[in-house]
């Protein structure tokens, strides 16, 4: 009965305030600028993004408009290794949460025994001989959560569970945004190829006419070699491309989770301009970006591992009791006499430890100091992100018209030499350097157009994804 009121005591005590809590947890401020730097100055074209942060980031993709794009991205969800990877990192973290909330009840075990022994040992008898001591019981144990140390770890478990969510959410963010990046180097990269055919039509044209001028006298020799190096060039500059295109093909495919034998895209060359990315608000992304939430519950969990660590310092209560029979024939085995039990608190406390406590708090507190610097570096380069990308965003497009107008003047310039030299008044090293400057134009304004539909990815990658095109553009 005496046992019972301890216990009884202990119980309610342990619904009292707890005596030690981790320090009050405050996310770590970070400067928030009330505008994005490089916004593009047309703001009237940027429409507000309605996202919430419990909405899946799937689906961005879609302002893009592009079929085969959907098809893709479609495939990463259920093939993807890294995407399976940090699903997995959720279940453990999940699992290890249980863990820790399991603390919060008594731990109850059964045992049973049968232990033969000889000699003069046994309690039961002064005389020799063997004996047979036949055992049947079950015992908990509980341990109060005096100090809040359960609570602590629970509440560290929980933070870490949710950051590896936000780790998942970034995962699947990260993945989408890289293979809809290389799907559009891989367009660019088909209409490059269409260009260096059309290119190499034209060469070869020029080739037939340098071949024709030299029979009839008119030119030297050199204008063929020229003409022929030309086309040799450019035939090698193609099949460098093909290189490059086989390349993302391969990276897509294992984005995808497929073998790279597995996946063969039909070459269809990339046209037109990025769809305009919506741009929120900067204070948004701090509730958008799943890296940042997941860099954010890591510094509550390594708050509350203050309170674990601080814990220690306190002495440990355990409740423990056993009930069960014990007997040494197995005929009073089950017997009302042959019953034994026993309860009682029991107190630990370290006395003397050379300071192990004491660094394992310094080190929990330098931990939370590095998981709050290690969020703050996340919003910066998150911020950084978004400005980089706006830049390229309006810079990338002023380029490109620059870059077309360039290309017509090229192109101007070449009829202009052809004609000249079919007139015989130039030699065709003139119309090889107009060719390689119109070339080299073409493939600079190709480029941009593949850059500015990347620089879109970014962009939404940089914003945290998630909106849905019909409801926000």
């Amino acid at each position: 009965m005496r046992a019972a009121i301890v216990i009884a005591l202990c119980a309610a005590a342990s619904s009292l305030p707890a005596c030690v809590m981790p320090p009050r947890y405050v996310v770590p401020s970070v400067p928030v600028p009330p505008a994005y730097k490089e916004s593009a100055p047309t703001a009237t074209e940027l429409q507000p993004a309605q996202p919430r942060d419990q909405v899946s980031r799937q689906g961005w993709w879609d302002v893009f408009g592009d079929a085969q794009l959907d098809t893709l991205e479609a495939q990463i969800g259920n093939h993807n290794p890294t995407i399976a990877e940090a699903e997995a990192r959720v279940r453990e973290a999940r699992a290890l949460l249980r863990q820790d909330r399991a603390q919060y009840f008594p731990v109850v075990s059964g045992t049973t025994s049968v232990t033969k022994s000889a000699g003069v040992t046994d309690f039961r008898s002064a005389t020799g001989g063997t004996f047979t001591d036949y055992g049947l019981g079950i015992g908990a144990s509980w341990e109060p959560d005096f100090w809040a140390r359960v609570r602590s770890t629970v509440a560290a478990g929980s933070a870490t569970a949710q950051a590896a969510v936000g780790d998942l959410e970034n995962a699947r963010l990260s993945v989408s945004a890289d293979l809809a990046a290389d799907y559009f180097q891989l367009r660019s990269l088909d209409a490059e190829m269409a260009l260096f055919e059309q290119t190499i039509d034209a060469y070869q044209r020029a080739a037939t006419l340098t071949q024709n001028q030299y029979d009839a006298g008119i030119v030297s020799r050199a204008d063929v070699e020229q003409a022929d190096t030309q086309l040799a060039s450019a035939q090698a500059q193609l099949i460098d491309l093909r290189l490059q295109r086989a390349q993302l093909e391969h990276a897509i495919a294992v984005l995808i989770g497929e073998p790279p034998a597995m996946l063969s895209l039909v070459p269809m060359p990339l046209t037109g301009d990025p769809p305009i990315v919506p741009v929120e608000v900067p204070s948004r992304i701090l509730e958008r970006r799943p890296d940042i939430a997941a860099a954010e519950r890591r510094v509550a969990a390594a708050n509350a591992q203050i309170g674990v660590a601080s814990s220690a310092f306190f002495p440990s209560v355990t409740l423990a009791g056993t009930g069960g029979f014990q007997a040494t024939h197995l005929m009073d085995f089950l017997s009302w006499s042959a019953r034994a039990w026993s309860a009682g608190p029991a107190l630990a406390l370290t006395l003397f430890d050379a300071g192990a406590r004491r660094a394992a708090k310094a080190q929990a507190v330098a931990s939370y100091d590095e998981t709050a610097g290690a969020y703050r570096q996340t919003v910066l380069s998150a911020f950084q992100d978004v400005e980089d990308n706006l830049a390229a965003e309006h810079l990338l497009a002023d380029e490109a018209d620059r870059e077309q107008a360039a290309v017509t003047a090229a192109q101007r310039s070449l009829d202009i030499s052809l004609n000249q030299y079919r007139a015989g008044l130039v030699s065709y090293l003139q119309v090889a350097t107009q060719q390689t400057a119109l070339l080299t134009n073409q493939r600079t304004a190709v480029s941009l157009t593949g850059r500015r539909f990347v620089a879109a990815v970014q962009l939404v990658r940089a914003l945290g994804g998630g909106w849905d095109r019909d409801r926000n553009l």
